[in-house]
């Protein structure tokens, strides 16, 4: 049987978040695998409620751990390589980055409690390495992290370009512009497929440059009379020395508040992205300078409660506090899901009198994916045979198709995670399903999608819980009255009668009204009890809550 080419995502279509991309070379009963990133999403309160992160399910990578010969990071965003730790040992697979998303790993394995030995290799930015069957070349690209890639994935049946995120910016702050001579040479050369960032499809024009924003951030800076605190994603070292370039200008200090920012500003000095920029300082500092002296750079751009900007927000940090005339600017943008969470911040520095500065009203943050123009010079230069549009959700998905079509593309393909796409030879199409899913880390457990925990506090956080416990004889009746405990629920009903009196009083009849027989099985009577209790319930409040008997035989 012939070999083929084939591509499969396992998380991050039909998303923004949690990415995972494989390629197979082989025929359908034998292939080698290559996996692209391991990423994360993160919890939502409302429907996943004590979730801190969802990871893609790699229960097929699992089975065919003997077939995968690597794992190949694009960048060291969250997104993209938040998922290694806690999967790689189900993997166990080489694993290959550029020297900052390599370093920046290992101080991210580092500040685990108990983190598992796992192996990266370094390869410098515009290598090229053979993993397998496959020759994986690093391509750059501009995007708001340090080293970020296209993988050239070359075999021999043709070239696919994986871009990963990307944008175009010919003034960056750090590294290299996008390198359109490389893609443009993939392209004289012959480009089989493009695999590529939707992120920004719904968007005409360009996004603007580091550049424009580093002047804006300065030119805010030296208007501020009072303390000024910025926050933007920690990992955004281009944003970092923007602001600190800004802060030397304006003679102030910077103080760094938060470890995830900390963390990044070692490691960028640590691979010499920070080479000529002054120290910064550590939160003890913060108060020993007058306020037209510091900058606070801080975590929490995202609303995160835990992070810095939060606490400061709610006035309860041990170090930094702003008050009346003092500026924050937010230097990010708010992903979809966290517009609560980062307005109750800005509610609440704004309540203290502090001035706060968004991307609504000044150029304090620019995107570090492509807008319309820009996707069309990435098409223009590679002239891909197909088109697989990645990294978005369906609209995303379905404006970078049709722009692509409009481009003249021979041959766009929109796929959902999990569908298994032949890339070449001959017509590409879906030929599979592969399994695929989501994973949660509940504190330090991973659950899948089904577990009861998952479930169950998702209703219990809606409907509340009662807990009834029931001594019983040997005879089949109460040794005692039932205990009952109700946890979020109202405690009376409409007419005022108390939901405690009302639950005691069905686990009574309940109870009486069983033939005895009935009442000699436990799990019989904790199940009729349980029904009559959420049954009750229901009737006056018009929820049903989970419902838990523990039956006591004595």
């Amino acid at each position: 049987m012939a070999d083929e080419l084939t591509f499969a995502p396992l998380g991050g279509v039909g998303e923004i978040g949690m990415n995972l991309s494989i390629y197979g070379l082989g025929n359908r009963h034998q292939r080698s695998w290559l996996a692209v990133d391991l990423g994360v999403s993160f919890g939502d309160e409302e429907h996943l409620p004590g979730i801190d992160l969802i990871m893609p399910d790699v229960s097929f990578l699992e089975k065919e751990r003997q077939n995968l010969v690597g794992l190949v990071l694009t960048h060291a965003h969250e997104d993209h390589f938040g998922a290694i730790i806690d999967l790689w040992p189900r993997l166990r697979c080489p694993i290959y980055a550029t020297k900052f998303s390599a370093a920046l790993f290992e101080a991210k394995c580092a500040a685990e409690r108990n983190p598992p030995k796992i192996p990266v290799t370094v390869v410098p930015s515009g290598g090229r390495i053979d993993v397998g069957p496959f020759n994986v070349e690093f391509i750059p690209v501009a995007h708001s992290i340090p080293e970020s890639h296209a993988l050239a994935i070359h075999t021999e049946i043709g070239t696919v370009l994986h871009t990963g995120d990307w944008k175009i910016d010919p003034t960056p702050i750090i590294g290299p512009p996008t390198d359109e001579r490389r893609l443009r040479e993939l392209g004289d050369a012959g480009l089989l497929a493009l695999v590529g960032d939707s992120t920004n499809a719904v968007r005409e024009g360009r996004s603007p440059s580091e550049t424009e924003v580093a002047k804006t951030i300065a030119e805010l800076m030296r208007a501020a009379k009072g303390r000024v605190a910025v926050t933007t994603f920690a990992s955004n070292v281009a944003r970092i020395k923007a602001v600190a370039d800004a802060a030397r200008a304006a003679e102030r200090e910077i103080v760094v508040v938060g470890r995830a920012m900390a963390r990044v500003v070692q490691v960028a000095r640590e691979t010499g992205y920070l080479d000529g920029v002054q120290d910064f300082r550590s939160p003890e500092f913060y108060g020993h300078f007058p306020p037209n002296r510091v900058v606070a750079l801080c975590t929490g751009s995202q609303g995160e409660p835990r992070a810095a900007l939060a606490r400061i927000a709610n006035d309860d940090h041990p170090e930094i506090t702003l008050n009346k005339g003092d500026c924050v600017i937010f230097s990010s943008r708010t992903i979809p899901g966290n517009e609560k969470a980062v307005g109750a911040i800005i509610n609440g520095l704004v309540t203290q009198g502090v001035e706060v500065i968004t991307d609504r009203t000044h150029l304090v943050h620019v995107s570090g994916h492509p807008r319309c123009d820009e996707l069309r010079d990435m098409l223009a230069w590679t002239r891909p045979q197909l088109l697989i549009p990645v990294h978005g959700e369906a609209l995303h998905l379905s404006e970078h198709a049709r722009l692509a079509r409009a481009a003249g593309v021979p041959k766009v393909l929109t796929c959902r995670n999990g569908d298994l796409v032949k890339l070449g030879p001959g017509t590409p199409g879906i030929i599979d399903q592969l399994p695929t899913g989501r994973l949660y880390k509940d504190g330090a457990i991973l659950e899948d999608a089904k577990s009861r925990a998952v479930v169950e506090r998702r209703r219990m956080g809606f409907a509340g819980c009662v807990f009834v416990a029931l001594a019983m004889t040997e005879k089949g009746e109460l040794a005692d009255d039932p205990e009952i405990d109700l946890v979020g629920i109202p405690e009376k009903n409409t007419a005022g009668e108390a939901f405690d009196d009302i639950v005691f009083d069905v686990v009574v009849s309940t109870v009486d009204g069983l033939p005895r027989q009935r009442r000699r099985d436990p799990d019989a009577l904790a199940e009729s009890v349980r029904r009559a209790v959420r049954s009750s319930i229901n009737e006056y409040w018009g929820k049903k809550p989970l419902c838990l008997v523990h039956v006591l035989e004595v």
